[in-house]
């Protein structure tokens, strides 16, 4: 269109300048512009060219639409694996963690262990030596015993003086050794206490964790049982069909009144395991059966 105004203002021009040559090439220039312009016009004129127009603008709106929902939900995909891997790797790092933790005081605890030995051993090693050291001094009593009965057989006798002084020196040996075997029992006591502290607290700790397992196994039979009965807590939305049953059956949880009403009602029903017209109460939830057909578990679904 501003090509054929462009030519029409030239033409124009030539006829009021009396150009015939020019008029005459600016009119033929112009008419085959329209001439085009009509053959690019005529297609609008024709019966449904606007509907199939329309279509088309409509199709390229929806693939437009489709390509930006497919890029966005690529988008969240990658962003909840992505939030997915973070979860595993924290994961992964707790584990890592308690499990170095758990060496770390394995070998804290075989070392202590190792260095109480040790000590131990010592300790018994010494009291081994001052053992023996008190059999080599009974020996030695007995061998100048029998030396000085052979001695006296013979005629000859110590003097009083030398019998003393032996008898104060096993005397002060006796009483060394003795000392150092009231010392060396004294540690042996104190080491034994230390180390049966050191396995009761291993005891007291393995027990701690296997009590924490049966928690949390408990824990997961629970939150097993609650989904079975109540749906998954993660994917269960405030406004859910079920909100209303899951209040009701856990109102006890987080009123006293209604925990004392439903065990007055539960109360009234209490019967002897042998008796004929009911059973007892059940200790827990009763969980549902399993579908027998497909109809069913389409329901449950």
């Amino acid at each position: 269109v501003a090509r054929v105004t462009a030519l029409c203002r030239a033409l124009r021009c030539s006829e009021d300048e009396g150009d015939e040559p020019g008029w005459a090439r600016a009119r033929e220039e112009a008419e085959a512009a329209l001439r085009e312009l009509r053959e690019v016009v005529r297609p609008l004129r024709e019966p449904g060219y606007g509907e199939a127009l329309r279509r088309k603008a409509e199709r390229a709106r929806k693939r437009r639409l489709r390509l930006q929902r497919r890029k966005h939900e690529a988008r969240v995909a990658k962003e909840e694996e992505a939030a997915r891997a973070a979860e595993r790797e924290a994961k992964i790092d707790q584990w890592r963690g308690k499990c170095i933790q758990e060496v770390e005081e394995k070998n804290r605890e075989r070392e202590l262990k190792a260095a109480a030995d040790s000590v131990l051993s010592e300790v018994r090693k010494k009291q081994a030596d001052t053992k023996r050291m008190v059999d080599i001094l009974r020996g030695l009593e007995k061998l100048r015993k029998l030396r000085k009965e052979a001695a006296a057989r013979k005629g000859v006798c110590p003097p009083p003086s030398a019998d003393e002084a032996f008898e104060n020196q096993v005397e002060s040996l006796k009483t060394l050794l003795k000392t150092r075997t009231e010392l060396y029992e004294a540690e042996e006591r104190a080491l034994r206490v230390m180390l049966e502290g050191e396995q009761e607290e291993e005891r007291k700790r393995e027990m701690e964790k296997k009590q924490k397992k049966e928690r949390e196994k408990l824990l997961q039979q629970k939150l097993e049982m609650d989904s079975k009965l109540f749906g998954d807590p993660a994917e269960f939305p405030l406004a859910h069909l079920l909100q209303p049953f899951r209040d009701y059956y856990l109102q006890a949880e987080h009123s006293v009144a209604a925990l004392i009403q439903i065990r007055h009602e539960w109360d009234q029903y209490l019967v002897p395991a042998d008796h004929p017209e009911g059973s007892c109460i059940p200790p827990g939830w009763v969980l549902p059966s399993l579908p027998t057909s497909d109809t069913w578990a389409t329901a449950v679904r």
